[in-house]
């Protein structure tokens, strides 16, 4: 059912206190501040189960390594999680969204640093929620460097891939400033790109990156080539030390998925 047009806000026929109209715009004013706290409390919801995420991918990466390398691997992803935090925080979000205007185009945003002037419970749960999007992109790189890369320069690609890569990426797909947005009034292409989840914003970033990575850090001293950089006979296999956390480590990212996408709408309400 529709709300009434005299319910609507300036409304020239607006319902006198005490009548009907006005009670039944009292139940629909009711009915929408419902629906908004809904809306507010599922993205939170949301926000957890996709940050919770970053559990699973600790748990598959800890039992892909070799036994003497899982404290290492357990170290990047909690600075995935900690220094991805402090750059969407200080300037990722604002990269990506801030000063979004649907009347032009932009290469980044420029608004909100340090999330400044965000007071409202709502947009803050709303950074939370795209704060997890960037941490899992971050986190898509771990598995690809671990045992390969030191502390110093894993912090720095976390810091840099949340505070500047990814959310360039967002600003020009999910941003309505954004050039290949399809929120943009002049969208690109008459349509704009369409990236409902993030399997190109999000799991595209962290794949291109962890591939550039892969290439530039080269394979695991010992896998292919001794610590002298000769060439070994036949590769040297690494197994996995424990298949258990790479089973628990799937299972907590597939519930996580169910943050991840039905999260994506930003609201359950039927509005």
């Amino acid at each position: 059912m529709s709300k009434p047009s005299f319910c609507e806000d300036g409304a020239a026929d607006a319902p006198a206190d005490g009548s009907t109209e006005a009670l039944i715009c009292s139940a629909f004013a009711y009915t929408d501040q419902t629906n908004a706290g809904l809306d507010v409390f599922y993205l939170l919801f949301a926000a957890a189960m996709v940050f919770f995420m970053q559990a699973g991918f600790a748990m598959l990466c800890a039992g892909s390594v070799r036994q003497k390398n899982v404290k290492n691997i357990m170290l990047k992803n909690i600075l995935d999680a900690c220094g991805g935090a402090l750059g969407f925080w200080s300037v990722g979000y604002a990269f990506a969204y801030g000063g979004q205007d649907d009347t032009r185009k932009g290469f980044i945003g420029n608004q909100d640093f340090f999330l400044a002037g965000m007071t409202d419970g709502a947009d803050l749960i709303g950074w939370f929620f795209q704060f997890a999007f960037a941490a899992t992109a971050a986190t898509i790189v771990a598995g690809t460097v671990a045992e390969r890369c030191k502390f110093e320069a894993y912090l720095c690609y976390s810091l840099m891939l949340t505070g500047f890569v990814y959310p360039v990426v967002v600003h020009s797909i999910w941003s309505t400033s954004g050039f290949l947005s399809a929120f943009n009034g002049d969208p690109a292409f008459g349509c704009g790109m369409h990236d409902f989840a993030g399997s190109g914003v999000v799991h595209m970033t962290g794949g291109i990156t962890a591939l550039i990575a892969a290439k530039i850090l080269g394979p695991r001293i010992g896998r292919f080539y001794d610590a002298d950089g000769n060439e070994l006979p036949e590769p040297h296999d690494f197994p996995p030390h424990s298949v258990a956390l790479q089973v628990l480590g799937t299972f907590i990212l597939w519930v996580g998925w169910y943050g991840f996408n039905p999260g994506s709408p930003l609201g359950i309400s039927p509005a």
